[in-house]
């Protein structure tokens, strides 16, 4: 583990003030980088970065210490930050002076929060970016920024006003961050207290007023028996690798153990109707459907609804991780032995291929009674974030069919959600087409085939007449008998409910 110092958080108002001053936020990063090079830094080239931070103004002299790592002469340092700051900065140790002039001593980079905030991620110098070229270190407690998988995980969370919130492993602190909007009270735990500093500071950087509670440990072993939270959320370390080398991504335990455990002991540290939010790698395994698998991992007392967003065989898999450590730009021989080792141990575990995805877990009376919802699906496509509202509107969907025979459900009344689309597919001049399709432009941006009944049902849906009764024009419309169409609709309007083109008037979501 690393034994490197952070700067204390003491003084961090005054930088931040001074940060803002300069007009270090995310959006005077974009106004002055320009798109390009704004979107070029994501995938870890700074070359058009740096061409855009030639000038010596402030703000390109706080891109360049803080996010591109470059020395600048004293002098330019103090022009871009007031003389306490620049002196607290350097007797802090944010910033030090070498031969060479003034250099950060971590990565601080602007980030927007959902509101309009202005944000700073505190990280480990050249751990923030990523991309194709790794991280850039070897060092085994080494913590990052903010990359991919945890906006992923901000823009999935359901951001309602809460009493309590839990971040397993928490890093660099961005879900705390988050968190800390909406919960009185933030509990934050990771076992590399290096990664504690860092939240720390990317909390009072970011100006959060509350304290939150960090605390040392391997994910729920620093909470106290029974102790229970509104929402979990975990970006867990949950690489599938042969030995635990990096301790932000490699859990260190067999397979994907790691994630199934953080996932089954999640239920009972849930109040009930609070929610457990994860990003988790699964193994595929000869013999084994994936979807069994997953539902194995879902605690008796919650509903559960699992997506999985991409698959890679095990060839692919390895050498995504195997570049992410940098082990491509070493000693040849070396890299192939690694290579060797993480398809040797896939081989032993008859791993064909490893899955990423997102569990959400809701903790429910239902489910505890042996009538749980849970839905696992597969779902590559492109998604509209932020993407809370509409996992909270699942399972509130969920529940309202769970509770509906099919007499209470023709005896509702229902809208068309918004933004939702009818396509008709069909052959060049044919008097009707073959396919009639819906679509929405929000949420998952779900698409289903529906029939001429399903088509004109939810066409007609404005919350003013029941379902049985568009159902009884429609079957006078057809010429159906109105018993018979009764009968058959329930199951395509419920399927139309479960994928949000539906929502039963007066409920909320």
């Amino acid at each position: 583990m690393s034994t490197r110092s952070l700067p204390a958080p003491d003084r961090a108002a005054r930088l931040r003030e001074a940060l803002l001053v300069a007009g270090f936020t995310a959006d005077g990063l974009l106004e002055l980088l320009g798109a390009a090079a704004y979107t070029a830094l994501a995938r870890a080239e700074t070359v058009p970065a740096l061409r855009a931070t030639r000038g010596d103004g402030p703000l390109e002299t706080l891109v360049r210490l803080f996010l591109l790592q470059r020395p600048v002469p004293r002098e330019r340092a103090a022009a871009a930050l007031p003389e306490d700051a620049l002196a607290a900065c350097l007797a802090d140790g944010w910033l030090e002076e070498r031969e060479d002039g003034v250099r950060a001593t971590l990565d601080l980079r602007p980030y927007g929060g959902p509101d309009g905030q202005d944000w700073f991620i505190a990280s480990d110098l050249g751990c923030a970016v990523g991309g194709a070229g790794g991280i850039g270190s070897g060092d085994e407690g080494v913590v990052l920024g903010v990359g991919g998988a945890s906006t992923t995980l901000a823009g999935i969370t359901v951001r309602t006003p809460v009493g309590s919130a839990l971040d397993i492993g928490t890093g660099s602190g961005i879900q705390a961050l988050h968190a800390a909007q909406y919960a009185t009270r933030v509990t934050a735990t990771d076992l590399n207290p290096r990664a504690l500093a860092f939240t720390r500071l990317t909390l009072a950087l970011s100006g959060v007023k509350t304290d939150a509670d960090l605390r040392e440990g391997s994910l729920f072993e620093p909470l106290a028996e029974g102790e229970t939270f509104d929402l979990v959320v975990s970006n867990p370390p949950f690489v599938i690798s042969p030995g635990a080398r990096l301790t932000y991504r490699d859990g260190g335990m067999a397979g994907d153990d790691l994630c199934r455990a953080i996932v089954q002991e999640a239920g009972v540290r849930l109040t009930e109707g609070g929610f457990a939010q994860f990003l988790v790698n699964w193994q595929e395994v000869d013999g084994e459907e994936w979807q069994d698998r997953l539902r194995s991992w879902v605690p008796r007392e919650c509903d559960a609804w699992i997506v999985r967003r991409e698959v890679q065989d095990v060839t692919q898999y390895a050498e995504l991780w195997l570049r992410d450590a940098g082990d491509h730009r070493g000693d040849a021989e070396a890299y192939g032995a690694r290579y060797d080792e993480w398809l040797d141990a896939f081989e032993a575990s008859g791993t064909r291929s490893v899955g990423f995805g997102w569990i959400t877990l809701r903790r429910s009376a239902e489910a505890a009674a042996g009538r749980a919802s849970v839905v696992v699906e597969d779902w590559p496509h492109p998604v509209e974030q932020p993407l809370g509202e509409t996992v909270r509107a699942h399972f509130a969907r969920q529940d309202y069919l769970r509770a509906r025979d099919d007499a209470g459900l023709l005896a509702d009344s229902f809208l068309l959600a918004p933004e939702v689309v009818q396509e008709q597919v069909g052959t060049v001049g044919a008097e009707d087409p073959e396919h009639v399709v819906l679509r929405s432009n929000r949420g998952m941006r779900r698409a289903t085939e529906v029939d001429t009944v399903g088509a004109g049902f939810a066409g007609v849906c404005d919350g003013s007449l029941s379902a049985g009764q568009i159902l009884d024009a429609i079957a006078q419309l057809l010429d159906e008998d109105p018993v018979t169409l009764r009968d058959r609709a329930p199951a395509q309007i419920r399927t139309l409910i479960e994928l949000g083109f539906l929502v039963p008037a007066g409920l909320d979501g």
